[in-house]
């Protein structure tokens, strides 16, 4: 079938060429005859140029079904490192579960399609149920070196926004989550960060000099006795301490600047501990007290600049 095509083409453009050199050859003076060698070349000549596309629309679709090929052998490696750091993650073995919070960073660095949800499965293990009273029921031996190896891993890819690998514009959720310390200093966070009903029962959380672009809530969480230290960050968007409760430790703003937004305590209980907004900058936005409790906090404001629309707003609540 194939030569009768090429044979019935061969023969279509031979008419072709036929016709065009009679005509050429008869508006001559004197008219001359036709000359089949030139209708020949021509006809190969136009045969030649269509083989030779044709050889290019099949190798360009040979290279597509290659790639594809490729692609999906690509993929299905990547998903086999998925379910092998999946289950490094839940292994009795501390070291094991280490080795499976670094692979799966690696697997979230080279799997930029899948990255939010490698982010998702490091967040989802630090929301899982922690002890971190070494002689508590429950407590896990190495357990808070796999968790502190988690914020470490995550911070690390948080603080150049421009690098191929940066996970700054994912969001990250810590719902419910137990902290006894960590470490986001200068991390840039541009998307979603949830620390809602996170608990935070000991040791220093620093986010000093983070910029945070998004939305930051620590809505209905527990301040019990650990420092969160938020000096000299940058917030531009919402920051939401909606229900929380401080009853103890410390949470500090010094020389932190809001650009915008507001800084929410609606609702929120202060039983103890220390907030400090020593020496903040607020350019255009609020810090909210609406319907809080207070029966003794230590609020730190200092020399709180407050430029034109601004405004601190303490609606309610006693204390």
């Amino acid at each position: 079938m194939a030569l009768i095509a090429v044979g019935a083409l061969g023969w279509v453009i031979y008419i072709y060429a036929y016709d065009h050199f009679a005509q050429a050859a008869a508006n001559q003076k004197p008219p001359q005859p036709v000359n089949i060698n030139d209708v020949l070349k021509a006809t190969v000549t136009a045969l030649t140029l269509v083989g030779a596309v044709l050889a290019g629309l099949y190798a360009y679709r040979k290279q597509l079904l290659s790639e594809g090929d490729a692609h999906r052998a690509d993929a299905n490696q990547l998903a086999e490192r998925y379910t092998a750091a999946a289950e490094q993650l839940g292994h009795d073995q501390a070291a094991v579960r280490l080795a499976g919070v670094y692979a799966l960073a690696r697997l979230a660095d080279d799997w930029e399609e899948q990255r939010q949800v490698c982010i998702d499965v490091l967040c989802a293990y630090l929301r899982m149920p922690y002890q971190p009273d070494p002689t508590a029921s429950g407590h896990k031996p190495g357990e808070r070196e796999v968790r502190q190896t988690i914020v470490s891993v995550i911070r690390s890819h948080l603080q150049e926004p421009g690098a191929a690998t940066a996970w700054c514009l994912h969001d990250f959720n810590f719902t419910g989550a137990v902290f006894d310390g960590g470490n986001f200093a200068t991390s840039h966070f541009r998307g979603a960060t949830s620390f809602f009903g996170a608990t935070f029962s000991g040791g220093t959380l620093s986010f000093r000099s983070a910029t945070f672009g998004g939305i930051l809530s620590f809505r209905g969480a527990t301040f019990s006795g650990s420092r969160v230290d938020f000096e000299r960050s940058t917030f531009s968007g919402m920051v939401d301490f909606g229900d929380a409760t401080f009853s103890g430790g410390a949470i500090r703003f010094g020389r932190a600047v809001f650009s915008g937004g507001t800084v929410d305590f609606s609702s929120a209980t202060f039983s103890g501990g220390t907030v400090d907004f020593e020496r903040a900058t607020l350019t255009g936005g609020t810090v909210a007290f609406d319907a809080p409790t207070f029966s003794g906090t230590v609020f730190e404001w200092g020399p709180l600049p407050v430029p034109t629309g601004a405004r601190l707003r303490p609606t309610s609540g006693q204390g």
